[in-house]
């Protein structure tokens, strides 16, 4: 086909109008058909500031809107309902991480949009970002020798939203935080992620008036992986501090240390060997080039009926390895991920 791509986005939370303001006014090749969201007033508002109709339901946009594709920004316990009845009706699918909740939700977005021939991109957003694609191709090229460890974290300033405190409708803070980082190391490592053993605390959801059951505000996961490396991930939210992401990979010949938590060059030192420096407030600015890249992959891929850069595999492995790591700290042991293939 030819572009512009019409996309639909559905929901219109922070994550939703920063792709829908990137596919109307910031990405060549795409166009914003329309919002939808079940809220009215969120709906409207977004609306009448993207110029474009806005629906209730991913129903009704198909029945009252043209458009090829299908953003989802909905919450995750959302998605495989939306993906496949986006996929029954032609649309190509940009699904925001985490895939989905369960590993049989995944196949079944996966099975829905190869039936249907569409398109399933997975919105893992660090891939696109200029310093970790660099960190990718130099490990490829073998400047850091093998790969022995693999660390990354992610540090969010406020708590998640209220749903995404029950882990029945979230999996938790590992996959709404951490999914990125679980993808990250996979992807860095070039090995996919064999064993998994997590630690949890609960710090400041008493003050935050967190009442859900098991809500915990850090982890720490430990990982092997299939080729013997091993990695460790941690986030914690809220950190208070700002936004955080970083990685660092060790090789056998060298070391790797990918992003920063500095939003400017500048370093201000003071007295009594005391610093400051400007943090990033949240994570649409510190991987804002990044969101704009992935959508303008995910239009690329429509047009030219090519593979997605980051496929529903990667989304379904990072769903197993957080659901490894869940059950590894509520029973306390490390999980093999392998062992859930049985338990979806």
């Amino acid at each position: 086909m030819t572009g512009p791509v019409a996309l639909a986005v559905v929901g219109v939370g922070r994550a939703g109008m920063l792709h829908a303001t990137n596919a109307a006014r910031r990405v060549p090749g795409s166009e914003l058909a329309c919002v939808v969201d079940a809220d009215e007033v969120a709906r409207e508002k977004a609306s009448r500031a993207l110029e474009v109709p806005s629906f209730e339901s991913l129903e009704k946009a198909l029945a009252g809107a043209n458009f090829e594709g299908v953003v989802i920004t909905s919450p995750t316990f959302t998605h495989a309902e939306l993906a496949v009845l986006a996929a029954s009706a032609g649309k190509h699918i940009f699904c925001e991480k985490p895939m989905a909740i369960s590993l049989d939700e995944c196949d079944e977005m996966i099975g829905a949009a190869a039936k249907a021939d569409v398109a399933l991109q997975l919105g893992f957003v660090r891939r696109f970002q200029p310093e970790f694609a660099e960190a990718k191709r130099r490990v490829e090229r073998g400047e850091v020798g093998r790969v022995m460890v693999v660390k990354s974290l992610t540090r969010g300033p406020g708590l998640p939203p209220a749903w995404a405190q029950d882990m029945r409708r979230s999996n938790g803070m590992l996959a709404e935080v951490n999914s990125h980082d679980f993808d990250s190391v996979r992807w860095l490592a070039g090995s996919d992620i064999e064993r998994v053993y997590a630690e949890t605390a609960n710090f400041k959801g008493e003050e935050h008036s967190v009442t859900a059951k098991d809500f915990y505000d850090n982890a720490v996961v430990t990982v092997r992986f299939a080729s013997g490396a091993l990695g460790t991930i941690d986030g914690t939210c809220p950190a208070g501090y700002g936004y955080d992401a970083r990685m660092e990979v060790l090789g056998t010949d060298g070391l790797l240390v990918v992003g920063h938590n500095q939003s400017t060059a500048l370093l201000e030192f003071r007295a009594r060997g005391t610093a400051e420096m400007p943090t990033y407030a949240s994570w649409p600015e510190r991987f804002e080039p990044a969101y704009r890249a992935e959508l303008a992959s995910f239009v690329a891929s429509v047009l030219t009926g090519s593979a997605p850069e980051v496929g529903a595999a990667d989304g379904r492995a990072a769903v197993a390895a957080v659901r490894a790591a869940n059950q590894s700290w509520l029973e306390g042991r490390p999980v093999l991920v392998a062992s859930l293939e049985q338990s979806g």
